[in-house]
C-alpha cells in the first residue's frame, strides 16, 4: 500500500508553516533570543489561575455543555456588550471553542467547500489559508499595501470579489503587521458588502491590544451583524495561551451549523479553562490594562529601535508585532531570518510566511521582556553592519 497516495491531495500538497523551521533551528542554540512566538511573556494573572484550580478542587472535572458553560457564555455576552457594543444572546449565539483557531476552522467548514472562494487579506495569520484549503475551497490572497498602512480598502476588496466569493476573512488588529481598522475605515468595506451574499469572519483576537482609538467590530454595523462571525478568545488579552479557550459569536443559524461540527470534533472546551475564563471576564480588567501599558511601552521601544538601526518600520497600532522592511539589506526575508539566527542567535519570522506580499519584511514580536528586546536590537544592529 502506498500510504502517501491515501492522503488527500489537498493535504499532501499543503505547504507546512513557514514559521516552524526557525523554531527547530533555535531549539538547538544556546543564548538565543526569540522575537518569533506570538505569545505573551506574562504568566496568567493569579486570580484567573486560582479560579481554574478551585474548579478542580470543587470536582468540576466533567464535560460541559457543547457550547460551553452557560455562566461563561453570559459573561462573554456581557463583556462584548460593555467593551464593543455587541449584543449576542448566550443561549444561541455564542460557542466556547478550543482557542480562536477552532473558531476559524469550524466557521470555514460550516460555510465553504469545493468551488467556493475565501478572500484572505495578506499578510495575515497563517492558519486562514491552511484551514481554507482543508475545506476544499480556494483561498484568494488579497495583497495589502504599505501605502495603505496594510489596511483593507474598498477598492482592493471590490477587485477581489467574484461570483464564487462566499467568505471574507477580516484579520484586524492584524498579525503580523499590527495594522488596525477604525470605524471610519470600516464604513467603505460595509458599503461594499452590505448587499452581497458574503459572510465575514472577523478575527478579533487582538481587540484589546489597540493603541489608537478603541477597537471597532464590523459586527457593530447593523447591516453586517447577521453576516458576521466574530472570533475572539482569551489567549492574547489575558495571557492564557496554554488554556486553549476562545469563542465564536454570530447569527443563530450560523452558530447552530458550527455547533454541529464542534459537537463531533471537540465535544466541549476544557472545563477548567472555562471556569478560569469566567473570572477573567469578571475581574480581569486591571491586569489586562497593566499588560497593555507594558506592551505599548515595548512597542515604542521596538519601532524606534528598528528605525534607529536603519530599517524602515511601519508603526503598528494593534496586536504585539512590528513588521520592519528589510529590502534595503538586499536579502530575501528567508535569507535575512536564517542568517540573523545563525550569526546573532536572534529569531524573527520571515514576512513571506504570512503571504507572498510579506516578502521584504520580517515579523518581530514585542511580547517579550524589555531586556530581550534591547539585547535583540543590539544584535540586529551588529548583523546589519
Amino acid at each position: 500500500m502506498n500510504l502517501e497516495k491515501m492522503i488527500l491531495p489537498r493535504v499532501r500538497t499543503m505547504a507546512p508553516s513557514g514559521i516552524r523551521k526557525y523554531f527547530d533551528m533555535m531549539n538547538e542554540m544556546k543564548d538565543s533570543i526569540s522575537l518569533g512566538i506570538g505569545e505573551p511573556d506574562f504568566v496568567t494573572p493569579w486570580n484567573i489561575s486560582e479560579s481554574g484550580i478551585y474548579s478542580l478542587e470543587e470536582g468540576h472535572t466533567h464535560y460541559s455543555s457543547n457550547a460551553g458553560l452557560m455562566e461563561l457564555r453570559h459573561e462573554i455576552s456581557n463583556y462584548l456588550k460593555r467593551k464593543y457594543g455587541l449584543d449576542y444572546n448566550p443561549e444561541n449565539q455564542i460557542i466556547a471553542t478550543v482557542g480562536g483557531s477552532e473558531g476559524i476552522d469550524i466557521a470555514l467548514r460550516s460555510l465553504v467547500g469545493p468551488g467556493d472562494e475565501v478572500i484572505i487579506p495578506e499578510p495575515s495569520f497563517v492558519a486562514y489559508k491552511g484551514c481554507t484549503i482543508c475545506t476544499g475551497a480556494t483561498p484568494v490572497a488579497l495583497n495589502l499595501r504599505i501605502e495603505d498602512e496594510f489596511k483593507l480598502t474598498a477598492e482592493l476588496l471590490e477587485k477581489a470579489i467574484t461570483p464564487k466569493t462566499k467568505v471574507l476573512i477580516l484579520p484586524f488588529p492584524n498579525n503580523p503587521t499590527g495594522a488596525i481598522m477604525t470605524k471610519k475605515e470600516l464604513y467603505p468595506i460595509v458599503e461594499v458588502l452590505k448587499d452581497k451574499d458574503i459572510i465575514v469572519i472577523s478575527d478579533e483576537i487582538y481587540s484589546e491590544l489597540t493603541y489608537k482609538d478603541r477597537h471597532t467590530s464590523i459586527a457593530s454595523f447593523p447591516e453586517m451583524k447577521d453576516k458576521t462571525i466574530v472570533i475572539n478568545g482569551f489567549s492574547k488579552t489575558f495571557a492564557m495561551t496554554g488554556w486553549r479557550l476562545g469563542y465564536v459569536c454570530g447569527h443563530p443559524a450560523l452558530i447552530e451549523a458550527m455547533k454541529k461540527i464542534h459537537q463531533y470534533a471537540i465535544m466541549c472546551p476544557p472545563t477548567t479553562a472555562q471556569y478560569a475564563a469566567i473570572e477573567a471576564l469578571k475581574n480581569g480588567d486591571d491586569a489586562v490594562h497593566e499588560m497593555f501599558m507594558e506592551y505599548n511601552r515595548r512597542r515604542r521601544v521596538m519601532v524606534n529601535g528598528f528605525r534607529n538601526i536603519g530599517l524602515d518600520c511601519f508603526e503598528p497600532m494593534g496586536a504585539f508585532y512590528v513588521f520592519p522592511c528589510i529590502k534595503s539589506t538586499g536579502l530575501t526575508s528567508d535569507e535575512f531570518c536564517e542568517k540573523l539566527l545563525k550569526t546573532q542567535k536572534v529569531l524573527v519570522i520571515p514576512g513571506n510566511a504570512f503571504g507572498d506580499s510579506g516578502e521584504g519584511y520580517v515579523r518581530a514580536c514585542y511580547a517579550s521582556s524589555m531586556e530581550n528586546i534591547t539585547e535583540a536590537l543590539k544584535r540586529i544592529e551588529k548583523f546589519l553592519v
